[in-house]
């Protein structure tokens, strides 16, 4: 073995334990940036391989009914490939053993199997006989979320009427990966389900024979999506069309690609922060180290090895440390993104998830995170190499000793002799000083960012589930009901207060820009959905004009007084000109709110209503829930409390599992931070220590010399960190904003007490080894001169 590496396995056993705290904290930065690269490359590979092998459209229309003879003149639109016209119905379902009614969207089938746009991936059972008309397939989140299996039936409304289905099949389509109501948040597999039924079953049953209520289209590479749109519209507005939308606005495949952004968007920045750490940890460690070995260097250069040997040598150092974190961490992040992938499947309905954490994902990691250390070393390399073997061979020039702040001012005789030895070397030494409290602020920094998901659910299901939503349950109509509906609902079993609202499909324009939403009319004197200001002040509906979420106001780039075209995609399809009367803050989907009566007068449709928020006496729950199954009015029931449970299952236990990781990574960052600071003070101040000892101090008040510079330095990186993390916070929040949800920018008291206590303990737990170490300290041999 060359003498170089012989010296390189020398320093690594010396310094073992700084080692161990740097190769820890490369090993949690590339877990991380592994983890989440994998699950993203993995969700990605298995969206785009389920929607080509089986044919997600590119354009869904939704209608009131058009003749099926319609549908050649649909494929002429230039750049639409196939046509394929549906029958798609919303009905309320009675599932055995659950209390409550489901809503059943059934969608229409050929008789006999064959490629299809949207096509079906059937798990288990087999296709519908059309001989059969109550057969069906269902949505396999669906049966397993409620135990139903081949041969059970479903109770349904379909138009009045209540019938038996048969289930033969289970089965997912590219449409429903992530199967949710249009008016939800969150999916509610228990409560809602799609049901595939055969074409002339379901026509029949709905009065839809030789006709169609929605579309889908594929389009050839080179389409014009915004032409496509215009004419589809333009060809189905006679029959009653709702407004066509591409894939990208298409609910699945919105909710999965939001994901897939937001998992992009943590495997690029929480790693950088801990990859930023260990480069910085390291340029401490390498430049002091250097500094210690300054007659080394002098002697390898005057026996001939260049500043090339003498410079890869360490740099060899540098990545040896980093592929020891660089293996821990990749076999780390590879274990926990198959299981992060396979934590998906709970949320996500893919035939098969395809894991992709392969060798181009680790070695990017490790690529980086070694290019991270270089960089971080490079100057004391630089250093290193630049000194001639004259100037290395003598010590380095004594500091220049001057009185201290402490003592200019004549307040010496505060502190003890050690107090004053502490002191003396905090003010000498400003930059060493400024460089532990950075380190121990970053650690501080991390554990914040660490809790910060945590805080903002917290504070999402806080806003949105117990001041904006009031309600028991929300009822939705099947079709625009007239005003006297209200009195019906009033009088339904348990109903305390009722609470009407009006949602009319609409896209909104502000010059260039435009966004398809709902356009919500709201009861000016309801008391069970509020809108509420940044301050959380509750926001009265103008009597003319429209509230915006400050999200929808950026995405179309409006501010309070400024007009909007409002397009009703519904109806007669009117148009009206509407000024922005202000903008509410919600973390939650993207919406568009006025007066139920201002609305009403602008459609000129009487009191009509779309649905209902209740209060609900939870004694007459059972009673309300069997008087909506045998109600074909209605549609679909939600229930407050259910999607705030299904809100803290979906988004909030994956971020939480999101969180827990991060809270240990930072934990074992903290430590090496912390210890790698306290390390490297003892390998610079042992000769000092020594002769301290020799002169008369005892072991208890050089302890207290060395650690109580340290502890000073962890107090006062504290309020750094503090700062520091906030900041970051802030940043990540940013990166949280998306059309779907919000992370509030809200860092609560006990995500302080966490970080700081945390950094305490691991100050605590460094101290005492090094107080074990200071026991062990070898008198004799620091005391050695070079001389």
């Amino acid at each position: 073995m060359k003498a170089l590496d012989l010296k390189l396995m020398r320093d690594l056993i010396h310094m073992r334990g700084q080692v161990l705290a740097i190769v820890l904290i490369v090993a949690c930065g590339l877990t991380a940036m592994v983890t989440m690269m994998s699950a993203y490359e993995s969700l990605k590979l298995s969206q785009a391989t389920y929607y080509a092998e089986y044919r997600l459209a590119d354009v869904f229309a939704s209608l009131k009914r058009a003749p099926a003879a319609i549908a050649p003149r649909l494929a002429e639109i230039p750049g639409v490939i196939q046509v394929q016209t549906r029958v798609v119905v919303d009905v309320t379902l009675d599932v055995p053993g659950l209390e409550a009614p489901a809503t059943g969207r059934i969608v229409s089938i050929p008789a006999d199997a064959q490629p299809m746009l949207n096509d079906l991936f059937i798990r288990k059972g087999r296709y519908i006989d059309p001989s059969h008309r109550q057969e069906v397939l269902i949505s396999e989140a669906f049966a397993a979320a409620n135990n139903l299996e081949l041969g059970d039936r479903l109770g349904a409304v379909i138009n009045g009427r209540w019938e038996a289905l048969q289930i033969v099949g289970l089965a997912l389509s590219p449409e429903y990966v992530y199967e949710i109501r249009p008016t939800d948040i969150v999916p509610d597999n228990r409560r809602f389900g799609v049901i595939w039924m055969g074409r002339d079953a379901l026509a029949t049953a709905f009065d839809l024979e030789g006709a169609f209520n929605d579309v889908a289209l594929s389009l050839s590479p080179r389409a014009r999506l915004p032409e496509v749109l215009f004419q589809l519209d333009q060809r189905l507005q006679p029959y009653g069309g709702l407004g066509a939308y591409g894939r990208e606005d298409q609910i699945s495949n919105r909710f999965l690609s939001e994901e897939i952004a937001s998992l992009r968007v943590s495997a690029v920045f929480i790693p950088m922060i801990f990859l930023g750490i260990a480069a910085f940890l390291l340029n401490i460690v390498l430049s002091r180290v250097i500094s210690n070995q300054r007659d080394q260097i002098a002697v390898l250069k005057a026996f001939g090895y260049s500043n090339r040997a003498v410079g890869g040598h360490y740099f060899k150092l540098v990545l040896l440390i980093t592929l020891a974190g660089g293996a821990l961490g990749a076999a780390l992040g590879l274990w926990l993104g198959s299981l992060i992938t396979q934590y998906y499947t709970h949320f996500f309905q893919f035939p098969v998830l395809r894991f992709a954490g392969g060798a181009g994902v680790i070695l990017s990691a490790i690529a980086l995170s070694g290019g991270a250390a270089l960089v971080g070393a490079f100057s004391s390399v630089q250093h290193a190499v630049s000194l001639p073997p004259a100037e290395a061979m003598r010590p380095a020039a004594p500091p220049q000793f001057r009185p201290t702040l402490v003592e200019r001012w004549g307040l010496q005789g505060v502190f003890s002799a050690s107090g004053r030895i502490i002191v003396r070397n905090l003010e000498r030494k400003p930059v060493q000083s400024l460089l532990s409290i950075l380190g121990i602020a970053l650690a501080i920094a991390i554990l914040m960012v660490g809790r910060y998901m945590g805080d903002a659910i917290h504070y999402i299901i806080d806003i949105q589930f117990r001041q904006v939503q009031r309600e028991d349950v929300t009822l939705v109509f099947n079709e625009p009901r007239p005003a006297r509906a209200r009195y019906a609902l009033a009088h339904l079993p348990g109903v305390m207060q009722a609470e009407p609202f009006r949602t009319v499909a609409a896209r909104l324009r502000y010059e260039h820009r435009s966004h398809r939403t709902g356009l919500q009319g709201l009861d000016p004197e309801g008391e069970l959905r509020n809108l509420l200001d940044r301050k959380l002040r509750p926001i009265a509906l103008p009597p003319s004009g429209v509230l915006l979420t400050r999200t929808l106001g950026n995405m179309l780039g409006v501010k309070p007084g400024d007009f909007l075209t409002v397009e009703v995609l519904e109806g007669q399809r009117p148009t009206f000109t509407l000024e922005v009367m202000g903008l509410v803050d919600e973390l939650i989907g993207v919406s568009a709110y006025m007066d139920l009566n201002a609305l009403n007068g602008l459609m000129q449709e009487g009191q009509t209503l779309s649905g209902a928020y209740l209060t609900v006496d939870r004694q007459a729950m059972a009673d309300l829930y069997d008087e909506v199954k045998q109600t074909p009015a209605i549609a679909g029931i939600a229930l407050r409390q259910t999607t705030l449970d299904q809100f803290q299952e979906t988004i909030g236990s994956s971020l939480g599992l999101f969180t827990a990781v991060l809270v240990i990574f930072a934990c074992i960052i903290a430590f090496g931070v912390v210890y790698n600071a306290a390390r490297i003070a003892l390998s610079e101040r042992g000769r000092e220590l020594a002769i301290l000892r020799i002169i008369g101090f005892s072991q208890t008040e050089i302890a207290v010399i060395l650690l109580g510079e340290q502890a000073i330095l962890t107090l006062l990186a504290i309020p750094v960190g503090f700062g520091i993390g906030w900041a970051l916070v802030g940043l990540l929040a940013s990166t949280y904003d998306s059309e779907l949800y919000r992370l509030p920018f809200v860092v609560n008291r006990a995500t302080y007490l966490f970080a700081a206590a945390v950094v305490l303990m691991a100050a605590g737990l460094s101290g005492w080894l090094i107080h074990r170490q200071l026991k062990r300290l070898d008198l004799i041999a620091v005391l050695k001169t070079r001389e």
